[in-house]
């Protein structure tokens, strides 16, 4: 694929972060682009799900591939304006992970099926129900949009621990 962007992930404490994203409201040549270069800058980092804002883009844009099995085809994902339509009742704990907190990970108790629609990028409007991995990734991703981090489901305790380690990490990187 030609002139592909990698786009650089942005650590938490950040203030975009927190912020809610806007909806999209008219599917552009450039979101598209933005759609392709998120998958390519996922899948790079690695990770299995990156949000719009993680790159410093307040838009309602995540995009997603649960794909882990050897040999098994990608399933990339992109979704803009994404809403969780159901929740199951029942629920399933995730050791979840974040590109924009690397190399922390914490347990979260999240509904097990998710009922989400969104506009693909052919500006089609698709709704799946979603469970296991991908049903924590979809919701991971979607909180991003809405301001919200994995680990504003831990106690405050750990959460100071993690920020305060993010910080560190933040500096030591603006060092090297």
């Amino acid at each position: 694929m030609a002139d592909m962007s990698l786009y650089p992930i942005l650590i938490h404490p950040d203030p975009r972060l927190k912020k809610a994203s806007a909806p999209v409201a008219d599917l552009s040549d450039e979101l598209c682009k933005l759609a392709e270069d998120m998958l390519e800058t996922m899948y790079e980092a690695p990770g299995i799900g990156l949000a719009a804002p993680q790159i410093g883009i307040n838009t309602r844009l995540i995009v997603m591939d649960c794909v882990k099995e050897e040999g098994e085809s990608p399933r990339p994902m992109a979704m803009f304006n994404p809403q969780i339509l159901e929740s199951s009742d029942e629920t399933s704990v995730y050791e979840e992970g974040c590109l924009s907190i690397p190399d922390v990970y914490a347990e979260v108790t999240r509904p097990k099926e998710v009922t989400v629609q969104w506009i693909d990028p052919k500006g089609a409007e698709q709704r799946e129900t979603f469970d296991g991995l991908w049903a924590t990734c979809v919701q991971h991703e979607i909180d991003h949009l809405d301001g919200k981090l994995f680990i504003d489901y831990l106690s405050g305790l750990k959460r100071q621990l993690i920020t305060r380690k993010m910080v560190k990490l933040k500096r030591d990187r603006a060092r090297s």
